[in-house]
């Protein structure tokens, strides 16, 4: 058993990383029925939280099933952030998360997410605030550093720690990395068996399939791992890698019918949660994820992303349902995109 403050949660868990415009409540409801253990909400704006900016308050909704979750905040200023966390405190999530590693220009050029990462004492201090207002456990989410002149991730932990915080999530490349080149989990893993370290480390970086996931815990002893990218798309990552973990075997990919099942109650939950309008629009994006590998589906997918009522998308699945019934899927490697490109920030 992992646990964060007081909250149990079950050996090795899966984490749903904190995806800005991914990580809404429709997708991180398919995600928790696959087995995610512990999600985040898309992170927060705490200038947006206190100007009680529309986007950035709908962005506290959490549901019981949803349970744990944790809300994210990001901001470069210790009286935003800490008042912040007092409005997220009403909102009665389980924890409370600081994003200290988002490489986007728009937050970290404006010396917030991974910004902070230039700044160590700036770093201690607004954790140190955001502890101080709320009763919620704390965690940061971070990367090892700004470049590769200051990889100071061990110092961090430690820093943080100090200050009170309850678990670390760490991305294995530096700001400057981006999303380039391969995550380095040897500094986590560093940070992991820092005999100092007491609280729970968790990695996060380049998994994408159950295989590499049990490598990773195996070679770099982590408590958990967080999921971001091989996520979307794909929910069935996370039970795929409690299987593996548990026995050693893979499962079998998801048939068509069950693409097409998760892939309906994304809609239904995105229309329910952000009205007919924008919840088909913002659905859109998400088809060809869903219907990746199934031979002649771009006429398919070009119907879903034109169409405007429910009825008519649930229509045009059930042709895909009907359409597909005996074809059977085969394993394929998980693409890990690069959302941030497309990232409205």
């Amino acid at each position: 058993m992992v646990k964060i403050d007081k909250i149990e949660l079950p050996d090795f868990p899966l984490l749903l990383a904190p995806m800005e415009d991914v990580s809404d409540p429709p997708f991180r409801m398919v995600c928790k029925e696959n087995g995610a253990d512990l999600m985040y909400t898309e992170f927060i704006s705490s200038e947006g939280l206190i100007r009680d900016a529309i986007k950035s308050r709908r962005k506290l909704d959490i549901f019981d099933y949803e349970r744990p979750i944790g809300i994210q905040i990001f901001g470069g200023d210790e009286e935003s952030l800490a008042l912040a966390a007092k409005i997220v405190d009403v909102t009665n999530p389980d924890l409370l998360d600081i994003n200290f590693g988002c490489p986007v220009k728009k937050v970290a050029g404006k010396g917030a997410g991974a910004g902070v990462l230039k700044d160590l004492d700036l770093m201690v201090r607004l954790t140190d605030a955001v502890v101080k207002s709320t009763r919620l456990p704390v965690t940061v989410k971070t990367r090892l550093g700004w470049d590769d002149n200051s990889k100071n991730i061990e110092e961090v932990a430690e820093r943080l720690q100090d200050v009170g915080i309850k678990a670390l999530s760490i991305h294995g490349r530096t700001r400057a990395q981006m999303y380039k080149g391969e995550a380095d989990w040897t500094l986590i893993a560093k940070v992991k068996n820092n005999p100092r370290i007491h609280i729970p480390i968790f990695g996060n970086g380049d998994i994408d399939s159950p295989q590499k996931a049990l490598s990773y815990k195996n070679k770099y002893g982590v408590d958990g791992i967080m999921i971001g990218r091989a996520a979307i798309g794909y929910p069935w990552i996370f039970r795929e890698i409690k299987h593996y973990v548990q026995t050693g075997e893979l499962l079998a990919a998801p048939t068509v019918e069950e693409r097409v099942n998760v892939c309906r109650q994304h809609l239904r939950k995105s229309i329910e949660w952000k009205g007919p309008i924008v919840g088909i629009n913002e659905m859109r994006r998400h088809y060809a994820n869903y219907l990746k590998g199934l031979p002649g589906i771009k006429d398919y997918r070009n119907r879903l992303v034109t169409l405007k009522n429910m009825e008519e998308v649930e229509g045009v699945l059930d042709e895909v349902a009907v359409n597909y019934k005996d074809f059977v899927m085969e394993r394929q490697a998980i693409e890990l995109v690069n959302y941030h490109e497309n990232c409205p920030l």
